[in-house]
């Protein structure tokens, strides 16, 4: 008898995390590298500063995330296109309009979540191919014609989990469409109905390993309230 292997679907709507409500839990910062992390973005090499984050996401578009670095703790707050910095102890607070800069728009994109959210109007796909040593499916995903940003990412994509195994930032074409940075995302659990990676390394341009995150109690799907992410 031959075995013929079933195609896979080519649209990105069938590889998202569908039953994704919200989600919450603690990022661990692991071991990095401040010089390798700079090669990629000063911005982003600051992310390390903090050794655990706590973190709420909710879609469409919401996210909260709580550091404590030098004895203070760091608000920051994601609605849709608005995006809010706070620092209580300094009388910080600042709130952004974001919605013309996706690539500033923290997301669940970011923890190798792909979310219904993200392919609607935000998110372009176009399928690239079957990775024949992974079994993913891969994607390019360019930003849509209002959001105004050029930057993009190819996705490599388990189809039986569908968690994000592995990430590639390119620049906006302004910046020669350069490749920034490689996310691998692994150790994935399954949380009630939702999958997720609980570990994350992220290499520069070099292919020099710039640091690794990861999340630990998780829960998903437990209702968050709206008000979490108010902006104020």
């Amino acid at each position: 008898m031959s075995l013929v292997a079933t195609p896979q679907s080519q649209d990105i709507k069938n590889y998202v995390q569908g039953s994704f409500e919200d989600a919450q839990f603690t990022v661990v910062t692991g071991e990095h590298s401040i010089s390798e992390l700079a090669k990629i973005s000063k911005d982003f090499s600051q992310s390390y500063r903090f050794k655990s984050s706590q973190v709420w996401i909710k879609e469409p578009f919401k996210l909260r995330m709580m550091s404590e670095v030098d004895d203070s703790t760091i608000l920051y707050v994601v609605n849709g296109g608005k995006r809010m910095y706070k620092i209580p102890r300094s009388g910080l607070s600042q709130t952004d309009d974001i919605s013309k800069a996706p690539g500033k728009r923290q997301t669940a994109f970011d923890f190798g979540i792909l979310t219904p959210a993200l392919v609607n109007n935000y998110f372009v796909a176009d399928f690239v191919r079957m990775d024949r040593a992974s079994g993913d499916a891969v994607f390019d995903l360019t930003y849509a014609s209002h959001l105004m940003d050029s930057s993009r990412h190819r996705i490599w994509v388990d189809p039986q989990t569908k968690v994000i195994t592995k990430r590639e930032w390119y620049a906006q074409r302004r910046n020669n469409g350069r490749l920034m940075a490689t996310f691998i995302y692994s150790n994935i659990k399954k949380v009630g109905s939702v999958s997720l990676a609980t570990s994350a390394v992220v290499n520069n341009a070099d292919n020099k390993r710039a640091g690794s995150l990861s999340y630990t109690n998780m829960k998903v799907n437990t209702g968050l309230a709206d008000s979490l992410f108010a902006l104020k």
